[in-house]
């Protein structure tokens, strides 16, 4: 049956037609056009007519040329003209892959990404690092280039089944980003037969576009369950791997699990203060702890103590190398894959209880306002009193009583005052919902639902977000001339996106202010307070988020938008953060003096940082997918409330109440055609006039659930 998708053709202005036409004769300066032909060629609303007028006006400014009676051809003096307009640069960026096989190489000079066609890619994978000659190519500035060289592969290892021939074995990955195949010789099966489940080290890429990639069967992963080899495909997929080096390894062994009386030198101590640490119940590495104290002239001292990483992990140690190339740990839906070793993550740096631990602190003094009125960083050493799980901190704060209530509640009153202080000042109140699963004792999930945030987990922000900031504004002000530093930066919203959610929020009735960055905070958070009082309201949240810009590390200090911040940084998780370790030895070196480092070394490890971190990311969201088309399986034929979370040409994304879940109910399961409106905010039924809009509600049937796929098929119910 032929689909009723419908694709809205655009009509052209005279301007725009001509710019596509001219690039028509400028593709093919040797073929001959007639008006007809090009009409056909451009798939647009502008008649042959219109086609025909814009012909004329090339050939009167002498850029096409009539071969014969309604026939022509591009100039060749003004095919050179326009090529010599738009010369071929060279840039370096990585390969973002798409569904089409094309790619879209990131350049970070570039405010946009340079489009690749397949062919053009000889032999580039996603996440490579490439060179890539390319040149303008329209009038709205999208560059097309190709690859010239491939500088740095991002793959190394590949997750698969291994499969023998007469010649040689071959691992099909089973890897969704990478649907490769990896040749391996004989004498480097390493033990693996027919039918094994391995992982494959990758030593040669070929050299162009479909040369075959060989290397060796570097484990074989049999005894592994289908969840472990799905997880670990994610992590290698994502450019993580799944054990630590071997001279890693033995570098961290050697690391005594004792403090000596020489590491106490120099170090503030804070062992005789009340200190405790309120984490997530199933937290295994602590970075952060909190001391309370009340001084004799009454005003109260906190401190922000934080896991001293940098006295075990020295520059330039393979433990130091390996946390740069990891960046951050991962935490997948069912296990954590640490950016240090575990015996420094889970003990010698983790701040557990009863045991003295070497810390790098921020202590802040409040007054009887619950102002901060001194600060102070440096060495110290803690001693951990007590472990809250987040939940039973939040327990004595609404009971008021209970092992350190006094405590608990004081420091939440002067998280208050913080927190009504940040949104004062512009920052916005929007989150993203934090998505959960109970597993039984395969990791199959049971139930899924959404972390709930209360004052316990907002308290300990609060303190971490004063710690980061007050640490920044501290570098920035150490000296006239710039000492050199890592601040997380979020720079403001993007106005085309700003415009689509301004248009479909009035639909919603609700009105934005989006003309400075102040009333677009002011607008957000407004709605925010009116998502609260109006469940209808609230799928406007996640679309208010996505006009958000990335953060991201930089050297350049531009502020942190969201937060209203003009300086910020991450100071308060070194063991899952390679960022943060940075910032510990920029802090330390200026203490008592002054130290620049390198900027461009140190904007390149940003750079890096910043990636691996979308890594990440990325790879935590396709475990918490994965879960979710999991939870679906056995949900099929079963209907749904559902809201609709996503527009696109083949049909609508749905967001199934109960799991979270997204699926797709695909145009072609509609009786009719549609027409898409600007932004992809909704579609029009063209016979019967629905309308379905983003957030829409909306009943559905579970189709089909593809696991392979991580797809989940739906139907109207």
């Amino acid at each position: 049956m032929r689909s009723k998708r419908n694709f809205k053709r655009k009509k052209l202005s005279t301007g725009d037609l001509e710019q596509k036409v001219f690039r028509i004769f400028l593709r093919s300066p040797k073929k001959r056009f007639n008006a007809s032909q090009l009409s056909k060629k451009l798939k647009g609303k502008n008649s042959k007519d219109a086609v025909q007028h814009v012909i004329d006006k090339l050939e009167k400014d002498g850029k096409v040329f009539q071969v014969k009676e309604g026939k022509y051809r591009m100039d060749k003096f003004a095919a050179q003209e326009a090529k010599a307009k738009h010369p071929k640069k060279k840039f370096t960026g990585k390969v973002d892959l798409a569904k089409s096989g094309a790619a879209f190489i990131m350049v970070d000079s570039l405010e946009r990404d340079i489009y690749v066609a397949e062919k053009n890619l000889a032999g580039a994978m996603h996440g490579d690092t490439v060179v890539v000659s390319a040149a303008m190519k329209d009038k709205r500035r999208r560059m097309e280039g190709k690859v010239k060289e491939i500088t740095k592969r991002a793959l190394k290892f590949v997750m698969g089944t291994f499969k023998e021939t007469p010649k040689y074995g071959m691992v099909y990955s089973e890897m969704k980003k990478y649907p490769i195949e990896v040749h391996i010789n004989p004498e480097d099966y390493n033990g693996a037969k027919e039918g094994d489940k391995v992982l494959a080290e990758i030593t040669s890429y070929g050299k162009a576009q479909n040369k075959s990639l060989w290397g060796n069967v570097n484990r074989l992963v049999t005894e592994m369950s289908d969840n472990d080899f799905t997880m670990n495909s994610i992590l290698i997929e994502s450019g993580f791997e799944i054990d630590f080096p071997k001279s890693v390894m033995a570098e961290a062994d050697k690391i005594p699990m004792t403090i000596s009386e020489h590491e106490l030198e120099g170090r503030r101590d804070f062992r005789g203060i009340t200190t405790l640490t309120i984490d997530p119940d199933t937290a295994q590495d602590f970075d952060d702890a909190l001391s309370y104290e009340v001084l004799e002239n009454g005003n109260i001292e906190i401190g922000v103590h934080i896991a001293d990483v940098t006295h075990y992990v020295r520059p330039e140690t393979e433990i130091d190398k390996e946390a740069l190339f990891r960046s951050t740990s991962v935490y997948l839906v069912d296990r954590v894959a640490p950016m240090l070793p575990e015996k420094l993550s889970n003990n010698l740096c983790s701040l557990v209880p009863n045991q003295d631990r070497l810390s790098f602190s921020a202590v802040f003094t409040f007054d009887k306002n619950d102002r901060v009125v001194d600060r102070w960083f440096g060495k110290t050493v803690i001693h951990s009193d007590r472990r809250f799980t987040y939940e039973e901190a939040q327990e004595i704060l609404e009971k008021k009583e209970g092992e350190f209530a006094e405590e608990l509640l004081k420091m939440n009153r002067i998280a208050y005052a913080l927190r009504k202080a940040k949104f004062k000042n512009g920052a916005i109140a929007f989150e993203s919902p934090e998505i959960k699963f109970k597993l039984d004792e395969n990791a199959v999930p049971v139930s899924v639902y959404v972390k709930d945030r209360k004052d316990a987990h907002m308290m300990i922000e609060d303190f971490m977000l004063l710690a980061n900031k007050e640490v920044a504004i501290f570098l920035d002000k150490k000296s006239q001339q710039e000492v050199p530093f890592v601040y997380r930066i979020h720079d403001e919203p993007d106005p085309d996106k700003l415009m689509d959610f301004k248009s479909f929020a009035h639909e919603m009735g609700v009105n934005l202010q989006i003309d400075t960055p102040k009333n677009i905070a002011k607008s957000f958070n407004a709605l925010a307070k009116q998502a609260r009082e109006n469940e209808e309201l609230k799928i406007l949240e996640p679309f208010a988020i996505r006009t958000m810009s990335k953060a991201a590390y930089s050297t350049d200090n531009i502020g942190h938008y969201g937060l209203a911040f003009q300086h910020y940084a991450h100071f308060t998780s070194p063991i899952r953060r390679y960022a943060d370790v940075l910032v510990h030895r920029i802090l330390f070196d200026n203490l008592k003096k002054t130290k620049r480092w390198d900027k461009e070394a140190l904007e390149s490890m940003c750079k890096h940082i910043s990636k691996k971190e979308r890594d990440a990311m990325t790879a935590e969201r396709d475990s918490i997918k994965v879960k979710q088309t999991e939870y679906m399986l056995d949900k099929v034929g079963q209907s749904f409330e559902g809201k609709i979370s996503g527009i696109i040409d083949r049909g609508v994304f749905v967001e199934v109440t109960d799991g979270r879940a997204e699926g797709l109910i695909g145009f072609d399961k509609f009786n009719e055609v549609f027409e898409f409106f600007d932004g992809k905010l909704k579609v029009k039924g063209k016979s019967s006039g629905k309308i379905l809009k983003m957030g829409q509600k909306i009943q559905v049937r579970v189709v089909d659930v593809d696991m392979s796929k991580r797809q989940i098929e739906l139907e109207l119910a």
